[in-house]
């Protein structure tokens, strides 16, 4: 669209006050940037009031940050393609991604089909949203579809999985149980930080909304705050994309272009984490300290069969522990360790670990933390990509304290 406005005016024509505040406009060309562009900038000018009216009416130009970014879409474009989705909206953390998905698909009175081993923090969004807005929740082990199915009810508006459970490992058979929700038209969403879209794409396996904490895996440098809401149907990505410029948990394009960087690694960051955990664990199954030790590329564990279907690459970097010891051997572990670092998050390049009962799950009382496979003395061990000696040494140390 042309403009009559005149940008004609020179420097030699403004003042130095005026000259500070409108510096000169680099543009590119010839040549196209290696990296991606930090377009820092939350609000964007337009040549015309026309131009601008149209595009706060169709939201095809970015006009304000909070409403499109151009490295922020280009984050949701890229998970977009890995997941194998219509589209992906990003937020300033996984909470923001996860509120955002119950607020925008569910309503008073509604129903909940939920996997009985969550995240803390979705766990107590669900009570919330049952004790304030009367959502009803069903708990589900998260393996069986006949349970599922025998937890359907009109009401239900929501089946909520998590791939690689936290912190149990437990794995869900989503094929399995989307087949049973799809076919009573219910929308299937699934929680992927664990295993991150190398190892698992659950939209190719019947679900409908994939969320990530991209603070974890994706981004994985332990320097920024992300989360990602990736959609199947595009229909269903714009009702949401509209909720999520209102509800305002938007990402800073900076932190976009943190995890743009930090996702160039993904591969070889969960290739090497992979194989250390699945060291680790078979080690760590062998010291008398431990009582159990849960990982889904383990024997032993329940999952096993359909880790092997659903992670073919890798059973994720996340081994669960118990200590024999109970409550104490379990603070004694995390506080004895030396390489690796006593933190609630995960996903990161360095070696991360925790007392869930006492941090990421601090909201379950005692019967929610049996119910969800938590016992007093369990450890989430996050491993990084140290070299595995290096690991062992320091785990095998602490664990001498924990006897």
């Amino acid at each position: 669209m042309s403009s009559d406005r005149d940008h004609s005016a020179t420097p030699d024509d403004l003042r130095a006050e005026t000259l500070a505040v409108h510096p000169p406009r680099v543009e590119v060309t010839g040549s196209v940037p290696l990296g991606v562009p930090l377009h820092q900038g939350h609000v964007f000018t337009f040549e015309s009031a026309d131009a601008l009216a149209e595009s706060m009416h169709s939201g095809d130009s970015f006009l304000y940050s909070r409403m499109g970014n151009p490295t922020v879409r280009t984050l949701e474009d890229a998970v977009a393609r890995l997941e194998g989705a219509a589209g992906a909206l990003s937020f300033a953390s996984g909470m923001g991604a996860i509120n955002t998905l119950l607020l925008g698909l569910l309503s008073s009175g509604g129903h909940v089909i939920a996997q009985r081993c969550l995240y803390g923090g979705t766990y107590a969004m669900l009570t919330d949203l049952a004790d304030r807005w009367g959502v009803e929740v069903s708990y589900v082990s998260g393996t069986d579809p006949e349970e599922v199915a025998a937890a359907l009810r009109p009401t239900t508006r929501l089946l909520y999985l998590e791939t690689i459970a936290n912190p149990t490992t437990r794995v869900s058979d989503i094929p399995a149980l989307a087949a049973v929700a799809r076919e009573a038209g219910v929308p299937v969403a699934v929680d992927n930080t664990f295993a991150s879209p190398l190892l698992c794409r659950p939209l190719s396996l019947g679900a409908d909304l994939v969320v990530h904490s991209a603070t974890k895996y994706i981004a994985g440098h332990a320097d920024v705050l992300g989360g990602i809401l990736a959609v199947a149907d595009p229909e269903l990505l714009r009702r949401l994309r509209h909720f999520a410029v209102e509800l305002g948990a938007s990402t800073d394009p900076f932190a976009a272009w943190l995890t743009l960087r930090g996702m160039q690694t993904l591969s070889l960051r969960m290739e090497r984490q992979c194989a250390s955990a699945a060291e680790l664990a078979a080690r760590l199954a062998e010291h008398p300290a431990v009582a159990a030790v849960r990982y889904p590329g383990l024997a032993g564990h329940p999952d096993r069969a359909i880790a092997e279907r659903l992670l073919p690459n890798g059973a994720g970097g996340v081994v669960s522990l118990d200590l024999t010891g109970g409550r104490e051997a379990g603070r004694a572990f995390v506080e004895a360790v030396r390489l690796a670092s006593l933190s609630v998050s995960l996903g990161d390049v360095k070696t991360l670990v925790m007392h869930p009962a006492s941090t990421s799950h601090r909201q379950l009382d005692a019967a929610a933390l049996e119910a969800a496979g938590i016992g007093p003395g369990t450890v989430r061990l996050s491993v990084g990509i140290e070299h595995v000696e290096d690991l062992w040494t320091d785990l095998d140390q602490a664990l001498s304290k924990a006897l």
